[in-house]
């Protein structure tokens, strides 16, 4: 992995980037990345995603330690991070975020589609719903800790949405579209538009052949 220092930039370069997208809003959302040391770097509580300093990162091990600035504690939502690293070994980065859309639709009963388009059939092509637990709970530590192997996107009910994948700009992908995608819903619901689903069959055939991306393993 890279060493923290290059982590924290793109950490940084990511909140601006959930800033300027409208994927993120004041101090809402926390982002992490592991590091070469084995553990990662989490944003640290209460920090502006918009405006991450050098000094709004704490590092913490796998041993439950960490380590960050005087006065600087990780984010309250680390037991949903810690529990994605310890059960994913594959993963790189773990984005939590409240963006307008797709926290309407953890609120609500709808689904997300993947079927619509390249990036849903990839990026959704599993999303899972964890019932709501208070925000920095190890309650809700313990629920994402469940479904973390079933998807790579979870709707947090009442919350906001997690979404993890190998490296950062994976997963900041993965929210973008995750976000396109509830806004397509919503709006296509109001507009009484309907919007028409590619098949099963050609979804299964552009996971397995298209050579997008390799087809992710569930197993």
């Amino acid at each position: 992995m890279s060493d923290s220092i290059d982590v924290r930039r793109e950490l940084q370069a990511t909140g601006q980037f959930m800033m300027q997208y409208g994927l993120a809003w004041g101090n809402a959302g926390n982002i992490s990345a592991r590091v070469g040391t084995g553990g990662y770097l989490i944003t640290a509580s209460g920090t502006y995603m918009g405006e991450l300093g050098d000094d709004d990162f704490v590092e913490c091990g796998r041993d439950g330690t960490y380590v960050g600035a005087p006065g600087k504690k990780p984010s309250k939502e680390t037991p949903m991070h810690r529990a994605v690293y310890e059960e994913r070994e594959e993963i790189g980065a773990v984005l939590h975020a409240s963006p307008f859309y797709s926290t309407m639709v953890a609120c609500s009963g709808l689904d997300v589609p993947a079927d619509w388009f390249v990036e849903t059939m990839y990026y959704l092509e599993r999303v899972e719903r964890v019932s709501y637990c208070h925000p920095g709970s190890e309650a809700l530590g313990a629920a994402v800790r469940a479904k973390a192997r079933q998807a790579n996107i979870l709707l947090l009910e009442n919350h906001g949405v997690l979404v993890y994948d190998i490296s950062v700009k994976e997963a900041r992908m993965a929210l973008q579209t995750l976000e396109m995608a509830c806004r397509m819903l919503v709006e296509s619901r109001q507009a009484g538009i309907p919007l028409r689903a590619l098949s099963p069959g050609t979804v299964e055939d552009f996971l397995l052949n298209s050579g997008y991306k390799p087809r992710r393993n569930w197993s």
